[in-house]
């Protein structure tokens, strides 16, 4: 990664121990408790969409799940994150924007974090360490920022976003944002449309990300040998949209293509290709044979 994804100061590169923290007996603050009312709600009306179906309601929440997961792995993932292409930002802010309906977080966040745990991949400091059991990497990290705090520090490994107009008006008005997507679900469709646009396209949303913290750190194969958990898991790439071929992202973070081999499914990649060979995605990063022989496993 660029110099804009590392932290400036020297004491993040020291690995320190972290008590695992009590799950529910503890203080929250207020972004805990929004994040857990967002996800609360999201999983309640998915639970309630089969009491409220529709057909054209559930197309609706396929829909939204497909657009603004692409928007989270095209934007905030590979051209946010990892800056692995760049986008005129005409078009990369409004991608940015979709991608918060994903209910994920606003960019600055969503991008630090992941940057984090890239830099301590596995460490007592990754924000979502499968270190600490599958489902604090799969949803639990979430709901403590304060421990997220403590092991990562102060979000300044961002500061490439935060000198954008763009991204901290996001940051300073998610919520109005999110709660006028939903209003306007609301009307267009009444509560099918809403448990069945947010809730069910929301709750695929959801586990198809977190699963590439948890389950991608578990099972699957290893095609490089980065050092770490990371693993490619080949029934989540279509879901995923190409993200669970994890252990080729880890050995190369930069790169634009995730699924490196023909057969390996990354609609993410085909998104960027399409705005490459129309002249709008440029330096368009991907793994030399080199750095492939440097991790490839000795045979």
């Amino acid at each position: 990664m660029g110099d804009a994804s590392k932290d400036d100061g020297s004491s993040q590169n020291k690995a320190v121990r972290k008590e695992k923290r009590a799950l529910l007996f503890r203080k929250w603050t207020r972004t805990d408790l929004a994040r857990a009312s967002a996800v609360g709600a999201v999983h309640l009306l998915c639970l309630l969409a089969p009491f409220n179906y529709k057909w054209e309601a559930l197309r609706l929440g396929l829909i939204i799940a497909l657009v603004t997961n692409l928007s989270i792995t095209f934007s905030y993932h590979r051209n946010l994150t990892h800056r692995s292409f760049k986008l005129p930002k005409w078009l990369e802010y409004p991608f940015a924007y979709s991608a918060l309906f994903a209910l994920q977080g606003h960019p600055i966040d969503w991008v630090s974090t992941h940057r984090f745990h890239h830099q301590f991949t596995d460490s007592d400091r990754d924000p979502h360490s499968p270190m600490e059991g599958f489902w604090f990497s799969h949803v639990f990290w979430i709901f403590d920022t304060s421990y997220m705090r403590e092991k990562c520090g102060a979000r300044n490994n961002v500061m490439d976003l935060k000198q954008q107009w763009f991204y901290r008006f996001l940051r300073n008005t998610i919520g109005l944002h999110i709660l006028s997507f939903w209003a306007l679900v609301y009307y267009l469709g009444g509560l099918p449309y809403l448990t069945c646009g947010v809730g069910i396209g929301g709750a695929i949303g959801y586990h198809g990300t977190w699963l590439i913290n948890s389950a991608c750190h578990i099972w699957g194969s290893r095609a490089w040998n980065t050092k770490d958990t990371s693993r490619n898991v080949w029934w989540l790439g279509l879901f995923t949209l190409g993200e669970s071929w994890h252990n080729n992202h880890h050995a190369f973070e930069a790169s634009a293509r995730h699924g490196l081999e023909w057969y390996q499914v990354d609609i993410t990649w085909y998104l960027i290709r399409f705005f490459q060979a129309l002249g709008l995605a440029t330096d368009v990063k991907l793994p030399s044979d080199a750095q492939k022989r440097k991790l490839a496993f000795a045979h």
